[in-house]
């Protein structure tokens, strides 16, 4: 049954019919040392990201992020987060990664410090999640099946 309106005002009072609950309100997750915690993946690589105000020292698996991560494209990768959201050098990040390859732990990384970013300072989240950082790059290297040479190769046929 709809209801007839007849001025503005009571269409602004009037209940919509497709409402929607309000957006969570965020706040500050951080421990008691003053970090925020967060969990990174990518492909089968596995970060534990914490993130503390600092002067932008990265430390990955106890070694400086340049030893770690050798190529730039790596390391740009990992800064992404905080260039975004324009907070370059005011933060120290501490990782331990784990599983897949360099680049895999690249983006693992990124994943878990934007999401530490988002957990630090909740109004970053749009700027980051605009972006794609907070969504977990769900790729990961299809299983080889019983009874084929791999994932999808079958062996090779033979006519004799």
């Amino acid at each position: 049954m709809a209801t007839e309106l007849s001025t503005f005002a009571e269409l602004k009072k009037a209940p919509a019919g497709g409402e929607q609950a309000p957006a969570p309100v965020r706040v500050k997750e951080i421990d008691a040392q003053g970090r925020a915690y967060a969990t990174g993946r990518r492909k089968n690589a596995v970060a534990r990201v914490w993130v503390k105000p600092g002067t932008g020292k990265i430390t990955i698996n106890g070694r400086d992020q340049t030893i770690y991560f050798a190529r730039p494209t790596q390391r740009m990768m990992i800064q992404q987060p905080f260039d975004v959201s324009e907070r370059g050098g005011q933060f120290d990040v501490i990782a331990t990664v784990s599983g897949g390859g360099l680049s895999g732990q690249a983006g693992a990384v990124r994943h878990g410090i934007s999401q530490a970013l988002t957990k630090f300072e909740p109004g970053l989240r749009g700027t980051i999640k605009a972006n794609g950082f907070l969504t977990r790059d769900s790729r990961v290297v299809e299983r080889k099946k019983y009874g084929r040479a791999g994932a999808r190769a079958r062996f090779q046929f033979s006519k004799r």
